[in-house]
């Protein structure tokens, strides 16, 4: 819950902003440049400090890794460059790509977790937290849609044409 929280109050924040004050054209870029840093700063620190433990429990069995802790470790740290992506224009569209990745990479943990875990709150159960998922997947693409411009031309084809 707060991750959408944070996604939802920051953009907001940062859209009031920019129709008061800073007048800038795509004010909804930098209002989800500014929602998204904040949210992937916030769950990319809880893979290190506060939430790790639940982390590592979350990483399904069966995964051909070394070990769970690897595995929250390397998503924690491509979020907070994600994050850190945001905030440099040219980065954007990658960070956005990268992100939007990430989470569909990420989606089957939480979903095994929703599934085995039988006293979740609410916001935490399967519909509510795929629902939190497709809203930021929703948010990456959106934030690559509106920076394509910014990807070299040979790359297009796949996200869209450039923007006039």
């Amino acid at each position: 819950m707060e991750p959408l929280i944070t996604l939802v109050v920051v953009s907001g924040l940062a859209l009031a902003a920019n129709a008061l004050w800073l007048h800038r054209e795509r004010g909804i870029e930098l209002a989800l440049r500014a929602g998204l840093c904040a949210m992937f700063l916030l769950t990319g620190t809880v893979h290190f400090v506060g939430m790790r433990a639940e982390l590592v429990d979350m990483v399904p069995g069966g995964l051909p890794l070394p070990s769970p802790e690897l595995l929250v470790t390397v998503s924690g740290v491509l979020e907070l460059a994600g994050a850190l992506g945001m905030l440099v224009p040219p980065l954007v569209p990658w960070a956005g790509l990268g992100l939007s990745g990430l989470l569909v990479a990420m989606f089957p943990a939480n979903l095994a977790w929703a599934l085995s875990e039988p006293d979740l709150p609410w916001w935490d159960q399967l519909l509510p937290r795929t629902a939190a998922q497709l809203l930021f997947l929703a948010a990456t693409l959106t934030l690559v849609r509106l920076t394509r411009h910014r990807l070299p031309a040979r790359h297009l084809d796949r996200v869209g044409s450039p923007m006039p």
